[in-house]
C-alpha cells in the first residue's frame, strides 16, 4: 500500500466524531493491507511507530527543511523500513545520521506526507480515540468476532500482533492467545472520580488503595526466572535487581503479580516521580544506583498464580490469592468501606503520607487488561493554577484550521516576562475552540512554522496532576496532565500566578 491511501484514510478519521464512520474507514484501509503491512497499517493508524521512540525529538523533526515530493511514490513498507534505520543509529555524531535519514525520507514524501509523518513521529497525531474503534475494524475487516479480538488484544497487549493472526488465521488464530508467563498483558487503567463520595455512588462497597506516584510494573515469574514490564510493556529486568530478588524470594512457583516501584527518602516517604524513573531510564552501572536510589515494590493485584488464571475472577479472589503469597510489607494499604467517612480520612492518610491520593475498586470487578474500566477509580485532589497563554498551535486532524495546543507562561516578576511551564491541548470543548481560534488570531504578534506567538494577556485556568523539574523549559519546571478548566476573562495577565508559586508546588528531591 502507498503510504497516501493510509494518510488520506487518517485524515478522514480525524474529520469525523462518527465512531462509526471511524470503524468503517479503519476496517477497509485495513483489509487493503498486504500481509507483510498489517502490523505496519495497525500501528501507523493508531497515531504510533511500530519501533516506539526512534531518538527524534521536536527540534530535529521539524528542523529539517526537505523540499516536498511533486509525487506520491512511498509505501508503508519504505517508510517502516527507514524507521528501523533510524532506530539503529547509534554512537559518534548519530544525531546528525539520523536528521539525515529523516531528511532524506521526507524528501521523498508530498507535502501532505511529510505532515503527516512529522506528527506520527513525535505522537501528535491526535485522531480522537481509536483503540475501541481499531477492535471493532480488526473484526470487521477479518471477519471474526468482536469478542474474539478484545480477548486476544487483552492476552496479547499488542493490537498489531492480533491484527496479523485475525487476518491469517481468523477466529481459530485468536481462540489460541492465553494468558502467558513472560508475555505482558496491556494493565488495567482507572476512570477518575471526583471523590469518596463520587465513587461510593458508583460503588457502594468499594476498596480504596493509596495511589502511589511510581512506576507501574508487571512482574512475571516462573520457577526461577523473573522478569519485569513497564506500564509500556517494555522489558526492565536488568535494571531492576531488587524487584527480582523480592520476587524470587516469595514461596510461589509461578506468577503474575501487578504493582508499583517507586523510590522512598529516609524517612520512607515517596520521592518524585521523575526521581523513581531514573532507575527506569539507567542502563549502565545499575549497581551503583541501586546503592543510591533503592526501589521498594508494591502490589496491588495478582493475575496469576501457580497455574491459575486470575484475570477473569473477581478483584476478591484475586486479592486473596495476593494476600496468600505475598506479605503485608510488600502489598499497598487498602481498606474495604461503605463508609464515607471513612474512606475521607483513608485518602487523607495516603495524602499526609505523600501520596497522589486513592483508587476505589469494585470487589466483584474482573481485570479489564488494557481497558479504563469502571471497576477502578482513581481520586486525586484537583489543583489549578491562573497562567498565560504566550503561544497557540495550529491543530490537525478534526482540530485543523484551529488554534489548538496551548503554550503556559509563568508571570516571572524577575524579568517583567513570562516563564514557560508547559503545553496543553486538554479539556477544550467545541465552542472554546472556536472562542479561541478567534481570540488569540486577534492577539497573534508574529508565527513560526505552526506555532502562532500572540501578546500575553489572555488568563487560562488550568487543572494539573503535579509539578516536576524539566530541562525543556528554560523556567526549569513542568506542570504534569495539564488541562483547560476554563478561561479567566475576569483577570488580567498582571494577576496570573507567578513562576515562584509553581516552583513551590515542586516536591523536595
Amino acid at each position: 500500500m502507498q503510504l497516501v491511501e493510509l494518510v488520506t484514510t487518517s485524515e478522514s478519521i480525524s474529520r469525523t466524531r462518527s465512531r462509526r464512520e471511524k470503524t468503517a474507514l479503519l476496517s477497509s484501509c485495513l483489509r487493503a493491507l498486504s500481509e507483510n503491512e498489517v502490523a505496519v497499517g495497525v500501528a501507523f493508524l493508531s497515531g504510533e511507530l511500530r519501533q516506539g521512540r526512534i531518538g527524534l525529538g521536536h527540534a530535529t523533526v521539524y528542523g529539517v527543511d526537505a523540499p516536498a515530493a511533486a509525487r506520491a511514490e512511498l509505501t508503508l513498507f519504505e517508510v517502516d523500513r527507514a524507521f528501523d534505520e533510524i532506530a539503529a543509529i547509534s554512537g559518534a555524531r548519530s544525531n546528525a545520521a539520523r536528521k539525515h535519514a529523516l531528511g532524506a525520507l521526507l524528501a521523498r514524501a508530498t507535502s501532505l506526507e511529510q505532515g503527516y509523518l512529522r506528527r506520527l513521529i513525535l505522537g501528535e497525531l491526535r485522531q480522537g480515540a481509536l483503540e475501541g474503534s481499531m477492535h471493532e475494524a480488526i473484526a470487521r475487516a477479518f471477519d471474526v468476532s468482536l469478542d474474539a479480538v478484545r480477548r486476544a488484544a487483552m492476552l496479547c497487549g499488542k493490537l498489531a500482533e492480533v491484527a496479523e493472526v485475525a487476518r491469517r488465521e481468523a477466529e481459530a488464530g485468536l481462540g489460541r492467545f492465553s494468558i502467558r508467563l513472560m508475555t505482558p498483558l496491556a494493565p488495567m487503567l482507572a476512570q477518575s472520580a471526583e471523590a469518596v463520595e463520587d465513587a461510593l455512588t458508583r460503588m457502594p462497597h468499594a476498596a480504596f488503595e493509596h495511589k502511589l506516584d511510581g512506576a507501574r510494573v508487571q512482574v512475571h515469574r516462573d520457577g526461577a526466572n523473573v522478569r519485569v514490564f513497564t506500564r509500556e510493556l517494555n522489558e526492565v529486568t536488568a535494571r531492576v535487581p531488587e524487584l527480582v530478588e523480592a520476587v524470587s524470594a516469595l514461596p510461589i512457583h509461578s506468577a503474575i503479580f501487578d504493582g508499583e516501584a517507586i523510590a522512598l527518602d529516609g524517612a520512607g516517604r515517596p520521592l518524585p516521580f521523575q526521581v523513581t524513573m531514573r532507575r527506569f531510564g539507567r542502563k549502565l552501572d545499575i549497581e551503583r544506583m541501586r546503592e543510591q536510589l533503592p526501589l521498594h515494590t508494591l502490589f496491588f493485584d495478582c493475575l496469576y498464580l501457580d497455574g491459575e488464571d486470575l484475570i477473569a475472577r473477581p478483584a476478591d479472589a484475586r486479592i486473596a490469592a495476593l494476600h496468600a503469597s505475598v506479605s503485608e510489607t510488600r502489598r499497598i494499604a487498602r481498606l474495604v468501606t461503605s463508609d464515607a467517612n471513612a474512606a475521607r480520612a483513608f485518602l487523607n492518610e495516603a495524602l499526609a503520607a505523600g501520596h497522589e491520593g486513592v483508587m476505589a475498586k469494585d470487589p466483584h470487578a474482573t481485570y479489564e487488561a488494557g481497558r479504563r474500566g469502571a471497576g477502578w477509580l482513581k481520586i486525586k485532589p484537583v489543583r489549578t493554577l491562573d497562567l498565560v497563554v504566550i503561544a497557540i498551535e495550529w491543530g490537525n486532524g478534526r482540530r485543523a484550521g484551529k488554534l489548538s495546543n496551548l503554550h503556559l507562561g509563568a508571570r516571572d516578576p524577575s524579568s517583567g516576562g513570562f516563564a514557560m511551564v508547559g503545553k496543553t491541548f486538554k479539556g477544550m470543548t467545541d465552542a472554546m475552540l472556536e472562542w479561541q481560534t478567534q481570540r488569540f488570531s486577534e492577539l497573534a504578534i508574529g508565527q513560526e512554522q505552526h506555532v502562532v506567538h500572540v501578546e500575553p494577556v489572555q488568563v487560562v485556568e488550568i487543572a494539573f496532576d503535579g509539578v516536576q523539574h524539566s530541562l525543556r523549559y528554560a523556567s526549569g519546571v513542568a506542570l504534569r496532565f495539564a488541562r483547560v478548566k476554563r478561561y479567566r476573562t475576569d483577570k488580567t495577565a498582571s494577576a496570573a500566578d507567578t513562576i515562584e508559586t509553581v516552583r513551590s508546588l515542586l516536591p523536595p528531591l
